[in-house]
């Protein structure tokens, strides 16, 4: 975004706009000297909303202060206020003007789906369930919440989870099964009339319907005991324990039906919004949501931007249970019900267990405010640090830190996580595959992902970051100085610092060695809090860099090469591996050898040797 004029070239005749605008409904849009969208708000009243920005007194210093930057405003009438409040999203999501409030969270929430196989798999999945072949139960708020749960479904029903493929092609069972978490249906070890069996009791107890499963339980065991199957009753019994002692830890509201408690919770200027989701009358889990207020915003009109905005991105329960009541909850209800596309009930006049459940919510708010404000004071000392020990003029406003990732050279991949005064902006996360150098060649890859990253970003000179951070010794950092001077970087941006992160002579956690352009070992003490906040950054770069590249080498080391040969399905694969007793049996194998499998021509077989002998 282009940087706002401090003084417009003429001041915007406020009276002569608004005399101008109707007082109906509507959507409005502030503009400054640069033609960039500085806020967008939305009102009953169009002409009442807008001449409060212009009155004498009463406005706080952070409205004051985009009102001098507004050069026109823009207006779209609309039919209801509720019609506003849809336009209204729909643009700041589109135009994240600078004053407005946007909630990022762009990763939906996870549900456990089970497929719709002959023998169904239990998997997590993310993304749309409209539409969508299998069950889905959830949403689960995060992935603690869905990973406790697929945990003791494992346990207790013994579901696959394996993927497709992996099940096609296995001639025994996997050690899944060996330790009681599956029947192994892959290997037949199961009937699809009892794996149909397991399916049913995960769908009860995924409904939160367990005193049903529970007495079906004690059905089955009553009658394999009158049948004289006494170690198939003991097995049951067991199994009916077990099942009593998952539920005991599930927290079980007392509802019975599906709804969300949201409740938002202000502090100075700092906001936190939790929200829990009730399925089948059981918590699945909360959320924490803040953000910082850019105008003298209200509790009420914080938590009704943020039921829109999240709400048209995650699907939505019929009821939802506020701890404050919106400006206008009809025009909301309708607006919510638009971008749902279902009746969203919303309460705030509450009684008895759903009061209690507000309360909770409440509290739970405000208790991750005050840790969030703590967290964010300590982050804000780490800066203030970081400024002292590189002798700064001011504290940089974005800090970019890179790491290589690889095991002997395979699947290299390169992580870039950004930092700002506030925190991590994953958002601005990226991660890169390392392609066309020399394997274990780290230097290269340093250069690399650094051209990819600021040959794109060269023509933007305010996009560059103020600080980059290279996780490596002097080595990495003349690769990453020479690539930044070749590009034209640090002429554009003569006030960057680039800095190496090296592990000390003893390469142990917390004695790292911060080494400057002029490949001086910058004397910051051990016990600072820039050096926490470096530690922090550069252990992120770490964690992102080695996750993706543990993602792309077991992807790569579980695909087989039998896989890309044309004619080869699963089923020949299979014949093929047992056979030859694996892939390397299979190379070594000849064309008359290979003809011998059953459905193998010499084509196909021909076809499967020059994959292996070129």
């Amino acid at each position: 975004m282009s940087d706002i004029q401090d003084h417009p070239t003429q001041p915007f005749d406020h009276k002569a706009f608004l005399s101008t605008v109707s007082r109906m409904p509507g959507v409005y849009r502030m503009i400054d000297g640069n033609g960039q969208v500085i806020y967008v708000g939305k009102a009953g009243n169009l002409r009442n909303r807008l001449a409060s920005y212009f009155r004498s007194s009463g406005l706080s210093p952070k409205t004051r202060s985009m009102v001098r930057h507004i050069q026109r405003i823009e207006v779209i009438q609309t039919r209801t206020e509720s019609e506003a409040l849809i336009l209204e999203n729909d643009l700041i999501k589109n135009l994240n003007p600078r004053y407005n409030i946007l909630f990022r969270d762009d990763k939906s929430y996870p549900y456990i789906q089970l497929t719709d196989h002959e023998f169904p798999r239990l998997k997590v999945y993310r993304g749309p369930t409209r539409g969508r072949k299998g069950q889905f139960f959830g949403p689960f708020p995060n992935a603690g919440a869905i990973r406790y749960t697929i945990h003791h479904l494992q346990r207790l029903f013994r579901l696959r989870d394996c993927e497709d493929a992996s099940f096609r092609g296995r001639t025994r069972p996997c050690l899944q099964y060996q330790i009681k978490r599956c029947t192994a249906p892959c290997v037949g070890l199961v009937s699809a009339e009892d794996y149909g069996r397991q399916i049913e009791q995960a769908e009860l107890f995924l409904k939160g319907r367990n005193e049903q499963l529970i007495s079906d339980q004690v059905a089955l065991m009553e009658a394999a005991a009158e049948a004289l199957e006494f170690e198939k009753a003991a097995e049951i019994r067991d199994h009916i324990e077990q099942l009593r002692r998952v539920t005991e830890k599930q927290f079980v509201t007392g509802f019975n039906q599906d709804l969300d408690v949201v409740a938002c919770v202000m502090e100075q200027d700092s906001c936190c919004i939790q929200v829990f989701i009730i399925r089948g009358g059981t918590s699945l889990g909360n959320k924490p949501f803040f953000i910082r207020s850019k105008l003298d915003d209200q509790p009420q009109s914080v938590l009704e931007s943020f039921l829109i905005q999240h709400y048209s991105r995650h699907p939505a329960p019929r009821e939802i249970l506020l701890n404050l009541e919106p400006d206008n909850p009809e025009a909301l209800q309708q607006a919510l019900g638009a971008v749902t596309g279902q009746t969203v009930a919303l309460h705030h006049r509450l009684r008895g267990k759903r009061r209690q459940a507000v309360a909770m919510a409440e509290r739970n708010a405000r208790e991750a405010l005050q840790r969030h404000l703590q967290s964010a004071g300590n982050l804000g000392r780490r800066y203030r640090s970081l400024v002292e020990c590189l002798e700064l003029d001011q504290a940089p406003q974005r800090i970019e830190c890179f790491d290589i990732s690889h095991t002997q050279g395979e699947e290299t991949r390169a992580s870039c996580v950004v930092f700002g005064p506030e925190g991590a902006i994953k958002s601005d996360y990226r991660l890169y595959r390392i392609q066309g150098i020399q394997p274990g060649d780290d230097y290269g890859a340093m250069r690399q992902v650094l051209t990819r990253r600021y040959g794109k970003m060269i023509e933007q000179p305010d996009s560059l970051p103020s600080l980059v951070l290279i996780d490596g010794g002097k080595g990495q950092l003349h690769a990453a100085l020479e690539v930044l001077d070749g590009l034209g970087v640090l002429n554009k941006r003569p006030d960057l610092r680039v800095l190496g992160v090296a592990k000390g002579p003893e390469r142990r956690s917390g004695f790292e060695q911060i080494i400057d352009e002029r490949d001086r070992v910058l004397p910051i003490p051990l016990d600072a809090p820039a050096l926490l906040l470096i530690q922090q950054i550069r252990d992120e770069a770490h964690r992102f860099a080695i996750t993706g590249h543990r993602k792309a080498r077991g992807r790569a080391r579980t695909h087989s090469t039998l896989e890309d040969i044309p004619g080869v399905g699963a089923r020949r694969r299979q014949l093929l591996l047992q056979k030859f007793g694996g892939l390397q049996g299979v190379k070594k194998a000849g064309i008359e050898e290979l003809m011998q499998i059953r459905g193998i021509n010499r084509e196909t077989a021909q076809a499967i040797y020059d994959t292996f002998h070129g």
